[in-house]
């Protein structure tokens, strides 16, 4: 059977809804271009920052957004939650309070912002952030030389900022405030490196702590994952003790395994980057992410560095085979 397209693309700046464990059916919303963003992860299932900014502006049209919106709700309207999420970081988008305050009035669907953060040092970020119901904030350092090695901030950010603008954000936030910590082997992981972070996490006060790891694939291949297990042993060193949020089972969803199963089909017959597979599907990178990452965990694919690009491909039987008389 040949390759096909497996939805028409109906708008530029909406995707999914696409499953998550934290929002279940999530309706993304991308306000920025690929890859703008603050910071440049080690860990980012996106790939590497190709725009390193903190200039904030209108970098996609606020009334197309709305638009889009606005014929989503009326035609389709069904999702647990709308999360300003995406390519980038979207606190840098200029306009981002009036797309959560369009959402708050024309539906009662629950707006997400998903932010690393780092902008919530300004006034104005934290006054339109503060419309949102829900807004999920990062912290995966302590000082300012592991935020370098993890996060790669734009020069002009530094970590006290980080802190005190989220501490501030707290202060008048209303709503729920979710942290994410995303922790990477040899990197930050150590019980003791996890407790600075961890009481660092304590000042701001969220209300729900998420445990992260590098399950899908990132953006540096040194960037490796910590087990359940680990996982689980550092839960309690957070007030209130954190949730894992790392997908370290497949998911078994219709939805989820029919697009696997698409995406597979693909990699058996030629490898591909993120990018290609994204094209091919009209698929967003975040939603091409979870398959990719599902299907690395169940051992069916395997990437593979070529001309400074990561290639996904089908693992093949002899493959497999030896996998398993070597286990």
């Amino acid at each position: 059977m040949g390759i096909r397209k497996i939805m028409e693309k109906k708008y530029h700046y909406l995707f999914g809804p696409v499953p998550s464990r934290r929002f279940g059916r999530s309706l993304g919303v991308d306000l920025t271009p690929y890859k703008t963003c603050s910071l440049d992860c080690i860990f980012c299932q996106l790939g590497r920052t190709t725009e390193k900014t903190v200039e904030r502006k209108e970098y996609v049209p606020t009334d197309i957004v709305l638009s889009e919106l606005k014929e989503w709700l009326n035609k389709d309207g069904e999702a647990d939650y709308i999360t300003l999420s995406g390519s980038g970081e979207p606190t840098l988008h200029s306009r981002f309070g009036e797309v959560i305050e369009f959402i708050r009035s024309n539906s009662k669907i629950p707006a997400v912002l998903l932010s690393n953060g780092t902008m919530l040092n300004l006034p104005e970020v934290r006054d339109a952030a503060n419309c949102a119901n829900i807004v999920k904030c990062s912290l995966s350092a302590w000082d300012q030389a592991s935020y370098e090695w993890v996060n790669r901030p734009h020069p002009q950010l530094r970590f006290d900022h980080l802190i005190k603008g989220q501490k501030d954000f707290r202060a008048q936030f209303k709503g729920q405030l979710w942290m994410e910590v995303f922790l990477i082997a040899g990197t930050n992981s150590t019980p003791t490196n996890v407790r600075k972070i961890a009481d660092l996490a304590k000042e701001i006060g969220p209300d729900r702590i998420h445990l992260n790891t590098a399950v899908r694939p990132p953006s540096e291949d040194y960037a490796t994952a910590l087990s359940e297990k680990r996982m689980e042993a550092l839960t309690d060193l957070f007030h209130p003790c954190a949730e894992i949020i790392a997908e370290f089972q497949a998911k078994h969803s219709n939805h989820v395994r029919a697009n696997q199963e698409t995406i597979l089909s693909m990699l058996q017959r030629r490898p591909c980057t993120a990018d290609q597979i994204a094209d091919v599907f009209d698929m967003h990178l975040n939603e091409v992410s979870k398959y990719l990452g599902k299907l690395i965990r169940t051992g069916k694919i395997r990437s593979e560095l070529k001309k400074r690009a990561v290639y996904y491909l089908a693992v093949s039987k002899k493959e497999k085979d030896k996998a398993f008389t070597s286990a």
